[in-house]
């Protein structure tokens, strides 16, 4: 089911559509853990980044895909919190794909509980081939499985959000080695640590993450503040490697 060429390509990780009525949906069960939490024992964003990216893999595993799961990086993400889950907590996580490009996918998360806990997410993950690390169109055994939900939603992979801080970086960042991914480069979910250490995200929260540029864990980085938004930045060059926009919900 292939998008309308004619159709103007949404921007990724912008809404939170709700589950389809039809195509795959994938389901799961996940425990917080108390070293997901804060002291307060609310869930931080770096363990909710992790359980987007396991449930993602546990999806496309299911799904027969294989090691097709480590061949994907996220670009752009928006992750709501409107209830924190807490330690202990158990989380009921079903996800989809809520729209595609030509060589990437957006999915859409919803994390829940009997408790009351919400988180809404949107990822664009960029598909790429696991030997060149290049980007690479996903290929039909892709669009069969997972465009149904999709409905032909078109998203594009634009990043929005100002790539250069107008301050400079009040602060130094090192990442630990343990940080690394299978690339080799600094996993997504633990660059929003730098948010959780410089970010007020009591609940409720809406967060915009753009990866512009993998790290590695020996980079020395510094990171700039400016109200809302948070830039990551490689202190050697200057060049930008992450953005984060913190607003409230509604926005």
């Amino acid at each position: 089911m292939p998008g309308d060429p004619t159709q103007k390509a949404a921007a990724g990780a912008s809404a939170l559509n709700s589950p389809p009525q039809n195509g795959r949906v994938f389901n799961a069960q996940r425990r917080v853990s108390i070293d997901d939490c804060d002291p307060s024992g609310r869930m931080e964003f770096d363990a909710i980044a992790r359980f987007l990216q396991d449930v993602g893999n546990d999806d496309t595993d299911d799904a027969g895909f294989g090691s097709l799961g480590l061949a994907w990086v996220a670009r752009r993400a928006r992750i709501v919190v409107t209830s924190a889950p807490q330690a202990r907590e158990d989380l009921s996580l079903s996800t989809w794909c809520s729209g595609t490009g030509r060589r990437w996918a957006e999915r859409r998360t919803t994390m829940t509980s009997e408790r009351g806990a919400l988180i809404e997410a949107a990822t664009v993950w960029i598909h790429l081939d696991p030997t060149s690390g290049k980007p690479i169109p996903w290929g039909d055994a892709f669009a069969e499985t997972y465009l149904p939900a999709s409905k032909g939603r078109q998203v594009d992979a634009r990043l929005r959000l100002p790539k250069s801080a107008d301050v400079p970086a009040s602060a130094s960042w090192q990442f630990r080695k343990t940080d690394s991914d299978a690339f080799g480069h600094v996993n997504n979910a633990a660059y929003l640590a730098i948010a959780e250490q410089f970010f007020d995200l009591s609940v409720p929260s809406n967060l915009l993450i753009e990866w512009r540029a993998p790290c590695l864990s020996t980079d020395g980085l510094g990171v700039a503040v400016d109200g809302d938004t948070l830039w990551v930045i490689d202190a050697t060059t200057g060049d930008t490697r992450v953005v984060m926009e913190r607003s409230a919900p509604t926005d």
